[in-house]
């Protein structure tokens, strides 16, 4: 292989529909568990609520197209990033902001938010924000990608199971009760070992990529970390709180991006190594924070 765009990341059809499955069960886990509670924050503290919406929906793009301009990474690199940087919070990030003694119900509720706009917001959003930086934009338009095509399927895929599980939590609240868990469960055990299987499949080409390859997608989400806390700077929140919107921004659902990406965009080879890559690296830089707060705390 002589370049990252010599490679695209093919997992065969059957995992594909399996990924697509586990995606919606995903999706129709996290509207099982809605509550109003989990939007109580928009009233009771809206700086704070805000500040992670815009902190997630808005800054973390901005941001990660000025790295864009900055490094100029190769078109398909550039694609990964602003796919992960669209992507919502995973439900990682709940379980970090409460082993590093977060406010965790800010930071549950922020990821509930933020998968709710994903059905809508993310698959504009990953269209919108490659527009923007020109390799990207070239590189859409060289493989004559359907626009249209890619907003419907990737939003019946995530609104339609988000849809039902409104309905299943509204009309059937005690069924819904019981199997919110094991689905949470289950479907995040499914990402995050599609994340593994990519990575570990691919592992030699990724390796190819060198060493400023890595260095580029830890200074991502070092970034991605920093913008979270900047933001709950910003509007004022207390350290628990600043904890939570740090981790809300750092933890972004990768999972969700590789299956966007083999089942909409082809498995580019530069984005699947920085979704793969961004996976796994989270949580390492996740759980290295955890250790600081907790020792600072001590």
């Amino acid at each position: 292989m002589n370049s990252i765009e010599d490679f695209t990341l093919e997992l065969g059809q059957i995992s594909e529909i399996g990924m697509a499955l586990t995606l919606a069960t995903m999706m129709f886990s996290v509207a099982l568990g809605l509550r109003t509670e989990h939007f109580a924050f928009f009233k009771h503290s809206p700086r704070l609520f805000l500040g992670g919406v815009i902190g997630q929906l808005l800054a973390l793009p901005i941001v990660t197209l000025l790295i864009c301009f900055l490094f100029e990474p190769s078109p398909t690199i550039a694609l990964g990033m602003i796919l992960i940087a669209c992507c919502p919070g995973g439900n990682v990030s709940n379980l970090l902001v409460l082993l590093a003694r977060g406010n965790t119900a800010l930071s549950v509720s922020l990821t509930a938010t933020s998968s709710v706009a994903a059905a809508f917001i993310t698959p504009v959003a990953i269209i919108f924000w490659s527009s923007l930086y020109p390799p990207t934009n070239e590189l859409l338009n060289r493989i004559q990608f359907d626009t249209l095509s890619f907003l419907v399927q990737t939003s019946v895929i995530l609104a339609l199971p988000l849809f039902l599980g409104m309905g299943v939590a509204h009309w059937f609240s005690r069924a819904a009760a019981i199997m919110q868990k094991p689905l949470v469960a289950l479907s995040s055990v499914g990402l995050f070992a599609i994340i593994v299987t990519a990575t570990y499949r691919y592992l030699d080409q990724f390796a190819l990529l060198g060493i400023s390859f890595f260095a580029l997608v830890i200074f991502h989400n070092a970034v991605a970390f920093l913008v979270g806390n900047i933001t709950a700077r910003i509007v004022g929140a207390d350290i628990s709180s600043r904890r939570a919107l740090t981790f809300e921004v750092g933890i972004q659902n990768s999972g969700l991006g590789i299956v966007i990406l083999l089942t909409q965009l082809g498995g580019m080879g530069g984005a699947a190594a920085v979704a793969g890559i961004w996976g796994i690296w989270h949580i390492v830089a996740g759980l290295f924070l955890v250790l600081m707060f907790r020792r600072s705390d001590a």
